[in-house]
């Protein structure tokens, strides 16, 4: 066995043990598998420089943080945050651009002249001089986007350490991340030589159903390399594997009255409730673990008024596609029979009766990263080099999109810490950024390479 120079003879003994006990089928995936040289890659003065620009810029980044948290950007009302971060990137000195989806897409190319994607500077459409299976691009995004609506106040509070503000660190943290990055390659001036799309995604939360990923796999997916995800802070897990979900809705409608003296006629609130109580009652497995969530439910007008209408969202996830499909079933079914019960209920049927609809609002794909991913290697070099241990998890984020098409994919924390996502008490501390801004950045350089200095 060879091993390299850097491992002490000590830590070559443990591989040596490790490899000889290992299966046959466990060590030939294992001989296959591209380990980048984290050695030769972290001598590199370039990157040396990025990492020290990213240690003396801590404030500034925290700073856009900061900035960037307070610009409210709702799923399908991203664009002004979207302004502010395009000027940020421009800033670093790269070419971007903002695509009909509502994108930004921020681009450095690569040096090597076989790899170039070759985009028109008036669209982030790319041509087909590639070649389809030309493999040349890696991809550093976060979504722009918060699960909080209009008019929700996004102030950030100082309370200690910590700041408080809706989406301060979903995705606060990874939009930051993103931009620190990308004035990083600029300051110290590293030509990849693959080319780097840095980008601000829209649509990852809720009904947005990732659209902003989507859009970019349609454009960019035959050339992909990888795909990094920015998404949260934590760097205890690296999400590799993809949750598979649908967002339901289910709308019953009807006549509606008087709350006095049309009581009796069939209520569309009553036939919600009653086929939601069904619902709830449906088992689920623990493995393949599987979730559901009734997250929203409106109707009516006021409280002495038989409404005309009421609606349900809910949420459905699982690591099973057929168990996907068995709680969709069991939605419909449930809510038809939730109707049914109201109607033979109901007093009063002269006036109308109810009608329902279960319509699916979005649904995410699943997928898995191959345990030899080169993207997989490079970001445990990185752990190691930051000592950073994180271990594998499967979620849904925006990863899930090229997972699903067979890209390589990951979602990782962009450092800190942080909690009540979705809350209007998230909060961020940002003791140990560096970290994550340090583990990010060396996966992405692994994946890009570097090209050699002139």
């Amino acid at each position: 066995m060879r091993t390299s120079p850097h491992i002490s003879p000590m830590k070559q003994l443990i591989l040596w043990v490790i490899l000889v006990t290992m299966p046959a089928h466990s060590l030939r995936a294992y001989a296959s598998r591209p380990l980048p040289d984290r050695a030769r890659l972290a001598d590199d003065p370039h990157v040396q420089s990025a990492l020290t620009w990213l240690r003396k810029n801590l404030a500034s980044i925290s700073d856009t943080q900061i900035r960037l948290t307070e610009i409210p950007a709702p799923s399908f009302q991203e664009s002004a945050r979207a302004a502010a971060i395009r000027s940020l990137f421009e800033q670093a000195g790269l070419h971007t651009e903002i695509d009909k989806t509502g994108n930004v897409i921020a681009t450095l190319p690569g040096a090597n002249p076989g790899a170039n994607v070759n985009v028109n500077p008036g669209s982030t459409s790319a041509t087909n001089s590639a070649a389809p299976d030309a493999r040349n691009t890696v991809m550093l995004s976060a979504h722009l986007d918060t699960v909080f609506p209009t008019g929700t106040d996004v102030k950030v509070q100082h309370e200690g350490d910590r700041w408080i503000a809706p989406g301060i660190s979903d995705n606060g943290t990874g939009l930051a991340a993103l931009i620190a990055l990308a004035r990083a390659f600029h300051a110290a001036q590293i030509k990849p030589q693959l080319n780097i799309l840095f980008v601000a995604n829209v649509g990852e939360e809720g009904e947005g159903n990732l659209r902003g990923m989507r859009a970019l796999i349609d454009t960019y997916g035959p050339r992909l390399k990888a795909v990094i995800v920015l998404d949260g802070s934590s760097t205890d897990h690296v999400t590799t594997k993809a949750l598979a979900s649908r967002r339901m809705e289910a709308v019953i409608t009807g006549p509606g009255g008087h709350s006095w003296s049309d009581f009796g006629m069939p209520n569309p609130i009553n036939a919600l409730v009653r086929g939601s109580v069904r619902f709830i009652a449906t088992k689920v497995p623990a493995a393949p673990r599987t979730t559901y969530n009734l997250g929203q439910i409106e109707g009516g007008t006021s409280i002495n008024s038989i409404p005309h209408e009421a609606r349900l969202k809910v949420d459905i996830r699982s690591e099973s596609e057929s168990e996907l499909t068995r709680l969709e079933t069991a939605l419909r079914d449930c809510i038809s029979a939730g109707v049914r019960d109201e109607m033979e209920a109901a007093r009063d049927r002269s006036k109308g009766k109810l009608e329902f609809k279960v319509e699916l609002l979005g649904s995410r794909p699943g997928g898995d990263l191959r345990p030899d991913s080169p993207l997989l290697a490079a970001l445990r070099a990185a752990d190691d080099y930051v000592g950073n241990q994180s271990r594998p998890e499967r979620s849904s984020t925006d990863a899930n999109i090229p997972l699903a098409q067979g890209i390589d994919a990951i979602s990782i924390g962009a450092g800190g810490n942080g909690g009540g996502a979705h809350s209007l008490q998230e909060w961020y501390d940002p003791a140990g950024r560096e970290i994550g801004l340090q583990r990010a950045f060396l996966t992405l350089v692994a994946m890009s390479g570097i090209a050699p200095t002139k």
